[in-house]
């Protein structure tokens, strides 16, 4: 056994992994033992039999192997010895995977005879085999991002062979969890038998065993076992109060909340406590003056999320703070798309076209995954794209977004924490860069302000931003980030294409003489005024609340596409504290305009549209 020290030091550093995966207490000296000394022994106790399917013989649910107790003794499963590790075969990004086997020709042949895949085909056709095959057989875990801070973000990894011949069970005789050995920094499985097994007896794993609902245990399981939910019902109900407020931490708000707008003397300067730099280096109005406490100033503009309304109203009635309570309705997407839904009509069932037209039908993978899988197979049934982006509830940045049309990757995406599946644009109005000679995709950011709830002003930032992805745009190559995303700003290393608004309106009417820029435009308007109305229409938590002390500032990233001749812009998302750097760049002036408007309710109309 492990030294009682080395023993030690090990539960210090894996107790919380070890108790969080519920591996018994009995395995756990066997386990250290085994990491530190990078014992693979499950040979010794178990063998991987192959099935022999003569040709055509083999169905999409028959299985490639299986594993059996090779000792003769059989396994006990209180026996202290009987844990074991498992390798990883790959672990991988999702972007790039397709590089990888294209890159390594040793681990393009190791997956294709894991996977069953003809070891003679073309090597581009075997790359595509296994990466839609590989959701079969791939997991993972999540780690926090060395540049996002404390974001967690996934790793997928698949097992060896060993590993990943172990088939499922509903009444599994085997656990295998992962298990990061921190003192090496890597990644293994662990398994280790929850039943007692005879010799030849085969070994089985749940392979979703943290769903209980037999309902979403069975499409969890649709990538080894397919079935129809073509006759689901797949339109969306709104969800009650409950599950707006539930996983977030509770606003707290007073019971003698300020009714009256705040009174400022003309002639008063408004200190500012700012945690972000760029107010902080371009805010010159002489009415504000930036100071470094927050007990003197009037006005707080946190980067942190601000909930203590109840304190802010009752000790500082006079204070302004730069969030409104349950503002993340607007910033956290599965919530963004059930508010916009609010004013929809029935799916069209002739074209599946859900409304509005504005909001690319959306599903929540976590609430709705039944609904999304019988609208995926409707779609299917009709002939119609099925290219669907996969997104994080609340990361910005593109993080951990992925495009598929593979509903295997879907479902498997489900499991790696909250997540939306949005219909890919897959006709967006494109813009020629003549750098590439080729059309790109484009995004457009909007900055927006809310001063007050109710009545409800919104204000829109005339001078919008352009954002380009850096290849010519095709409905191909779904894992190429320079082809179809946008979001360049954030890696150095990136060539970043930068255009005023101002020249890119000039440009667009002359590669669509068509279009007017001022009549796309009084579209954009027209959504983002129904997205607010129809954010501020119920009362919290299902809406935003109305806070005289509030202020905020938003960006809204859209993409326009043509529908039946007629260009529809498309709302991506709403972002909260967003990147503002360019915005002072292009226009010295911005952060001047934003505060008058916001605190001194004197908005220059040069630079701000009223929706």
């Amino acid at each position: 056994m492990a030294g009682d020290s080395s023993f030690s030091e090990f539960l210090d550093n894996h107790k919380q992994q070890l108790l969080s995966h519920a591996i018994p207490i009995e395995f756990w000296e066997t386990l250290c033992k085994k990491l530190q000394h990078h014992i693979f022994d499950a040979g010794n106790s178990f063998s991987v039999l192959k099935f022999d399917y003569s040709s055509n013989e083999r169905t999409v649910t028959d299985p490639l192997y299986k594993v059996v107790v090779s000792n003769e003794g059989g396994i006990k499963k209180d026996d202290p010895i009987n844990i074991y590790l498992i390798d990883h075969a790959w672990t991988y990004s999702i972007t790039t995977a397709r590089q990888d086997l294209l890159d390594n020709p040793n681990l393009l042949d190791r997956m294709s005879n894991l996977m069953g895949i003809d070891p003679d085909s073309q090597t581009e056709d075997r790359v595509e085999q296994v990466f839609s095959e590989m959701w079969k057989f791939n997991n993972t875990y999540s780690v926090k991002s060395m540049q996002e801070g404390d974001t967690l973000l996934p790793v997928w990894y698949i097992m060896d062979e060993f590993g990943s011949a172990v088939q499922h069970s509903d009444e599994p005789t085997v656990r295998i969890v992962p298990f990061i050995y921190l003192n090496e920094g890597i990644a293994y499985s662990i398994l280790y038998p929850i039943s007692d097994l005879d010799y030849e007896d085969e070994i089985t794993v749940d392979y979703v065993e943290s769903y209980q609902d037999l309902e979403i245990r069975k499409v969890l399981l649709h990538p080894w076992f397919p079935n129809s939910y073509c006759d689901l019902d797949f339109s969306q109900i709104e969800p009650d109060a409950n599950y707006f407020s539930s996983g977030h931490i509770a606003e707290e708000m007073s019971n003698s909340e300020i009714t009256r707008d705040i009174s400022i003397p003309e002639d008063k300067v408004l200190k500012v406590y700012s945690e972000y730099k760029y107010i902080n280096e371009n805010l010159t109005h002489p009415r504000f003056v930036i100071v470094n406490n927050e007990e003197e100033a009037d006005i707080l503009w946190y980067t942190h999320h601000f909930k203590d309304f109840k304190t802010l109203t009752e000790q500082t009635p006079t204070k302004f703070v730069n969030q409104f309570p349950y503002e993340y309705i607007l910033t956290i997407k599965d919530l963004l798309s059930i508010i916009c839904r609010r004013n929809s009509k029935d799916t069209d069932k002739t074209t599946l076209q859900t409304t509005p037209t504005w909001l690319p039908t959306t599903y929540n993978l976590k609430t709705e995954l039944l609904k999304f899988m019988s609208y995926y197979q409707n779609r299917e049934k009709k002939g119609l794209n099925n290219l669907w982006i996969i997104k994080p509830f609340n990361l910005a940045r593109s993080l951990d977004s992925y495009i598929t049309d593979n509903i295997n990757m879907v479902i498997k995406s489900a499991q790696s924490g909250p997540k939306i599946v949005q219909k890919y644009i897959e006709n967006p109005i494109l813009f020629y860069r003549e750098d590439l000679s080729g059309k790109v995709k484009f995004d457009i950011r909007y900055v927006i302000l809310v001063s007050s709830v109710k009545p409800l002003r919104v204000f829109l930032y005339k001078h919008f931003f352009l954002r380009f992805a850096n290849k010519p745009f095709s409905l191909s190559n779904f894992d190429d980030y320079e082809m179809h995303f946008t979001v360049m700003n954030y890696d150095d290393k990136t060539p970043l294409c930068k255009m005023l608004c101002s020249d890119f309106k000039t440009e667009f009417e002359k590669q669509n003489p068509s279009e007017s820029w001022d009549h796309i435009e009084e579209k954009i308007i027209n959504m983002f005024r129904s997205v607010f109305e129809a954010a501020t229409m119920k009362d919290p938590p299902l809406s935003l609340a109305h806070n005289v002390q509030s202020r905020s500032l938003y960006a809204a990233d859209l993409m326009l596409t043509k529908q039946n001749l007629e260009v529809i812009p498309q709302l991506l998302e709403i972002n909260w504290m967003p990147d503002c750097a360019r915005a002072c760049q292009y226009y010295p002036g911005f952060y001047n305009d934003v505060f008058s408007l916001l605190f001194l309710n004197q908005p220059n109309l040069n630079v701000f549209h009223e929706l």
